[in-house]
C-alpha cells in the first residue's frame, strides 16, 4: 500500500479547526512528512487536489454482505426481526469466493465515497451448518484480501456469535456463525494476523449472542492484544427486555459486570439506554458508533448520542447495512436526528461531525495515527468537489459545513490511501467498473 514519495497540492484543506487555502503536503513512505501552508499555486510536478481535502473517512461499522440486501428489503413492511430473516437467507449463500467478490466491490464503493478505512464486523465464519473450512479463517481472509484489492484499510472485527438468545443454542442459520464457545472463538481468531493494510480486532455480536460467563474471554483476548473490541448494544428494546429477564440488568450493565466496557471498546447503536447506561458507557470511556441511515432504515430509533458524548463517550460513524454508503449522510443524519428529537438545532458543529467521521472513527478501529492532516500521520485523504450542483455557492471557508450538510458521496473527487491515488477524478484506479462488479457479485450470490 505504500506509495513513492510525492507532493500533493491541496486547493483547500480542512486542518481540524479551519479551512486553509493552498496547502502542500510532502508524502513519503505512506505518511505525511510535511504540511506547508501559504502555497497559493501548485508548484511544478505536484499532484493537484482541487476542492476541499479532508482526512480520509473511517466507516467504523460494516457488514459487507448486507450490501446485497439494498432495495430488496424495501419491499413490504415489517420489523428489524423480519428484516433479519432476509439477511440470514443471504448469509446462507456466501462462500469464501463469493464473499471476496462482493466485499471487493463494496469496499471499492466505499473508496469512491471517500472512505479510507472500514471496520468490518465479521461473523460469517464457517460453511453452512457450521462445518469449518479447511482454512478456519477462509471467510475473514477473503475480506482482508478484498480490502487490499479495493485499496483501503480494514479493521477486521472478528465476532463471537455463540447463541440465538439467552440460554438458547444457535438456530440453523446461525450455525455458521458459531465456534461453539468463546475459547474456540479465541483459538480461531488468534490465527488471524495484522497486515500493512489490516488490523485484527474482536467483537461481541451482542449480549444475546454470547453467554454472560463467556463475555470476559472475548474482552481478555482483545485486552491482551490492545485490539479494538466492538459490540452491538441495545439496538432493540426486545434485547433489553430479554436481558433483564435473564440477568436482572440492562445489556450495558451486563457488559460492565464482565469487563467488556472501556476505552478500546465501542458500542454500536447504543440506542435504547437508561440514564445509568449512559453514565456507565461514558464514564468508562467506551465509544459509541452511530449508524443513522441503518437505524432509520430498520426503525431502530434515535440513540442518545449527544448525552453519551457529554458523558465522555467518543463518537464514530458507520454505514452498517449499507442502505447507502455515504459518511457525509451519516454525519448530518446524526445532527438532524437530534434536531427532530429535541426540536432544537446545532448539537454538533460541522467540525465535530467531521471529527467523528475521521480521527475518532479511526481511533475506534485501532488506527490512532490516522484521520488528521499533519506531519507524521498516515497520508489518507478525501477530496470533495466544491463546484457540484450540491456544493457550489458557499464560500470556501465554509467548506466543512458544505461537506457535512450539502455534499454526498457523489461529490468525492479523489481518495488517497497511504499517499497513493485509489480514486482519481471520481474513478477507481484499481477496480475499473465498480457498478458492474457490484451487480455481478450480487447476481452471482442470488443465482
Amino acid at each position: 500500500m505504500t506509495a513513492t514519495p510525492r507532493t500533493y497540492w491541496l486547493e483547500h484543506a480542512w486542518l481540524g479547526a479551519h479551512v486553509e487555502p493552498g496547502v502542500a503536503l510532502d508524502v513519503a513512505d505512506g505518511r505525511i512528512a510535511c504540511v506547508r501552508t501559504g502555497t497559493p499555486a501548485p508548484p511544478p510536478g505536484v499532484e493537484i487536489l482541487r476542492g476541499l481535502t479532508l482526512p480520509g473517512l473511517a466507516n467504523a461499522h460494516s457488514h459487507a454482505f448486507h450490501r446485497a440486501l439494498r432495495s430488496t428489503v424495501q419491499v413490504g413492511s415489517g420489523t428489524f426481526w423480519t428484516w433479519r430473516e432476509v439477511m440470514y437467507a443471504t448469509a446462507e449463500r456466501l462462500t469464501p469466493d463469493s464473499y471476496h467478490a462482493l466485499a471487493r466491490a463494496v469496499y471499492a464503493e466505499m473508496a469512491l465515497a471517500g472512505i479510507t478505512t472500514v471496520g468490518e464486523f465479521h461473523y460469517v465464519h464457517h460453511a453452512p451448518g457450521g462445518t469449518p473450512y479447511a482454512d478456519p479463517n477462509a471467510m475473514g481472509e477473503a475480506l482482508l484480501a478484498a480490502a487490499a484489492e479495493a485499496g483501503i484499510r480494514i479493521s477486521l472485527l472478528d465476532a463471537a456469535y455463540l447463541s440465538s438468545g439467552f440460554g438458547r443454542p444457535p438456530t440453523a442459520h446461525q450455525l455458521r456463525f458459531s465456534d461453539g464457545d468463546a475459547d474456540a472463538w479465541a483459538a480461531r481468531s488468534s490465527l488471524l494476523k495484522d497486515q500493512d493494510h489490516a488490523r485484527i480486532g474482536a467483537a461481541v455480536h451482542s449480549v444475546r449472542a454470547v453467554p454472560a460467563e463467556q463475555l470476559s474471554t472475548v474482552a481478555r483476548w482483545a485486552g491482551e492484544r490492545r485490539a479494538p473490541l466492538h459490540v452491538h448494544l441495545s439496538e432493540q428494546t426486545a434485547e433489553n427486555d430479554a436481558c433483564r429477564e435473564a440477568h436482572g440488568c440492562t445489556p450495558a450493565q451486563l457488559l460492565a459486570l464482565h469487563g467488556v466496557l472501556g476505552p478500546r471498546t465501542t458500542g454500536v447503536h447504543n440506542t435504547h439506554l437508561t440514564a445509568e447506561d449512559v453514565s456507565l458507557i461514558g464514564g468508562s470511556g467506551t465509544g459509541t458508533c452511530m449508524c443513522p441511515t441503518t437505524e432509520r432504515d430498520l426503525a431502530d430509533g434515535i440513540g442518545p448520542a449527544a448525552a453519551l458524548q457529554n458523558e465522555g463517550s467518543p463518537l464514530s460513524l458507520g454505514s452498517d447495512s449499507h442502505a447507502v454508503v455515504d459518511l457525509f449522510e451519516e454525519a448530518r443524519a446524526m445532527e438532524l436526528n437530534e434536531r427532530l428529537r429535541t426540536r432544537t438545532r446545532g448539537h454538533w458543529t460541522a467540525a465535530a461531525l467531521l471529527r467523528a467521521a475521521t480521527v475518532d472513527g479511526h481511533a475506534a478501529l485501532g488506527w490512532d495515527d490516522t484521520g488528521v492532516i499533519e506531519a507524521g500521520a498516515r497520508a489518507d485523504l478525501t477530496t470533495v468537489a466544491l463546484d457540484s450542483v450540491r456544493t457550489a455557492g458557499p464560500l470556501p471557508r465554509l467548506g466543512a459545513e458544505t461537506a457535512v450538510f450539502a455534499a454526498t458521496a457523489a461529490d468525492v473527487r479523489h481518495t488517497v490511501v497511504a499517499g497513493r491515488h485509489v480514486v482519481r477524478d471520481g474513478a477507481h484506479t484499481l477496480v475499473p467498473d465498480v457498478p458492474g462488479a457490484l451487480a455481478q457479485a450480487i447476481q452471482d450470490l442470488r443465482a
